[in-house]
């Protein structure tokens, strides 16, 4: 487990701006996911837990062990640290086959995990075969395809016996087949090596699919913590929100509270919905009501709104896998199967039901 507080600033110069990386947090057993958009201070963060970057203040500890302590000028190498990390590029040595990347990474672990020569090539031998690296085994970088480079420097990453694996942006650039792939690889990571992994992302579907903790970060500042499907369900505020990128954020004012029923009335434009208790809010107060398209649900107009109901114009049609995205007027974004949306393509004015169980109150 990584505990680390961290500061580390870059200041302003000719065409770059200043930027200050502020964060204090822990990571989980499993897979914990750094989440937010680029230039958040993600990677950053990776590299000052490997040793790559040295931070200006804080305190990073692995497990017990004391990786970067400013006040005490403590600062092990890279290769003491035992983390395991896997570059977005992969970073194999090109002039190297396969077999001698994964040679060259068990020949230079760190005296902790340093095996007896036959010991090494049994390990070798031992990751190319769980990591089906058979067939390739005696390419070099150049000559595979990029999910075989990706399994390597996985490979290469583990021989070591690390106590963390670290992975920067590790889905990036590849395609559907190779990302689920990808998945399946860490799954197996998790399974049979019981490593926990730190990996950076900005996709919130692969937080999802991986993640056991979710960090989002957002201009160098850790803005909300927790387990994803909670993060998904309950931003912290209209930021995260935004960060997440599924969501409907509408301004509302709270025009009814009923603590006892856990009700409450709030006003969308010209509209008043029924929606859930909101806590520590007070009627009258202007909230952002934030709820996700799939939640929605829409249909043709044929009469008269009913309750919690609001006619809106639909605008566009985005087609999904799977499905279709309508974004209406106001701002308002609806996910359905396409089997629904078929027989009322050609309408353009549409009913959407707002359930009061899915509005959140930012």
């Amino acid at each position: 487990m990584i505990r680390a507080r961290i500061r580390k600033s870059f200041p302003a110069r000719a065409e770059s701006a200043a930027f200050s990386l502020d964060v204090d947090f822990s990571t989980s057993l499993g897979v914990t996911v750094l989440f937010g958009p680029s230039g958040a201070g993600k990677t950053l963060t990776l590299d000052i837990v490997a040793g790559f970057v040295r931070a200006d203040e804080g305190r990073v500890m692995l497990d017990e062990e004391i990786l970067f302590d400013g006040a005490t000028q403590v600062h092990l190498a890279p290769h003491a640290r035992h983390c395991g990390y896997v570059f977005q590029n992969y970073a194999l040595f090109p002039h190297m086959t396969m077999r001698e990347n994964l040679n060259f990474a068990a020949t230079c672990a760190g005296s902790r995990t340093r095996k007896p020569r036959l010991e090494r090539h049994r390990k070798v031998n031992e990751m190319i075969e769980r990591f089906r690296l058979e067939d390739v085994a005696g390419r070099r970088p150049n000559e595979v395809s990029g999910g075989q480079k990706q399994r390597c420097s996985i490979a290469r990453a583990l021989i070591g016996e690390p106590k963390v694996l670290l992975l920067d942006e590790p889905a990036r650039g590849l395609d559907a087949p190779l990302r689920a792939e990808l998945y399946a690889v860490l799954r197996q990571v998790r399974a049979e090596f019981g490593t926990p992994i730190v990996l950076v992302t900005h996709d919130l579907e692969e937080c999802l699919e991986l993640g056991d903790e979710m960090l989002v970060l957002r201009e160098g500042k850790l803005v909300q913590s927790g387990q994803p499907v909670r993060v998904l369900d309950q931003p912290a505020n209209v930021e995260v929100a935004r960060l997440m990128g599924i969501f409907n954020i509408l301004e509302a004012q709270i025009t009814a509270l009923d603590p006892a029923n856990k009700t409450s009335r709030v006003r969308v434009s010209d509209f008043e919905l029924n929606g859930p208790y909101f806590p520590g809010k007070l009627r009258g107060d202007r909230i952002w009501l934030c709820v996700r398209p799939e939640l929605l649900t829409a249909r043709p107009r044929d009469g008269k709104p009913g309750s919690n109901q609001v006619p809106v114009q639909l605008g566009r049609i985005i087609d999904k896998p799977g499905g279709v995205r309508l974004e209406f007027s106001g701002g308002i974004f609806v996910d359905m199967p396409r089997a629904e949306f078929e027989p009322g393509r050609h309408n353009k004015e549409w009913i959407v039901q707002f359930p009061p169980d899915a509005l959140r109150a930012l």
